[in-house]
């Protein structure tokens, strides 16, 4: 049997439907009360049982690529040298260098200092 749907356009579709139907939405088949109190009223098993029915007025675009003739292209990508890429690199931690804060590692005297002056 031929899928009519995706996965991703079958759960787009339950959960469209199934919001319809929470938010009190005419059912478009007929259910007896005995089958929804055994489904416990859900919105989703409902909106399921009407997809499978082919009830749902709902169309699915599902557009094909369009063909091309003749050969491919090829990309050109301009080769960089090895020594061109380390002398960029160094270039690029030189400016972090220059940019960035020296940090110093905290000594737990020194904040106990600190601790102090504050309570003072």
């Amino acid at each position: 049997m031929e899928e009519k749907f995706t996965k991703y356009e079958r759960a787009r579709i339950l959960g469209a439907r199934a919001l319809q139907i929470a938010m009190n939405a005419p059912l478009l088949i007929k259910i007896s009360e005995e089958d929804l109190e055994k489904i416990n009223f859900d919105a989703l098993k409902i909106a399921e049982i009407e997809l499978n029915s082919d009830v749902l007025p709902i169309s699915v675009k599902q557009p094909m690529p369009e063909k091309k003739e003749g050969p491919l292209k090829r990309l050109k990508v301009p080769k960089v040298s090895d020594a061109k890429k380390e002398a960029k690199e160094a270039e690029l931690e030189k400016e972090i260098i220059e940019e960035s804060e020296i940090m110093e590692l905290a000594n737990p005297e020194d904040e106990q200092e600190e601790i102090s002056k504050e309570e003072q």
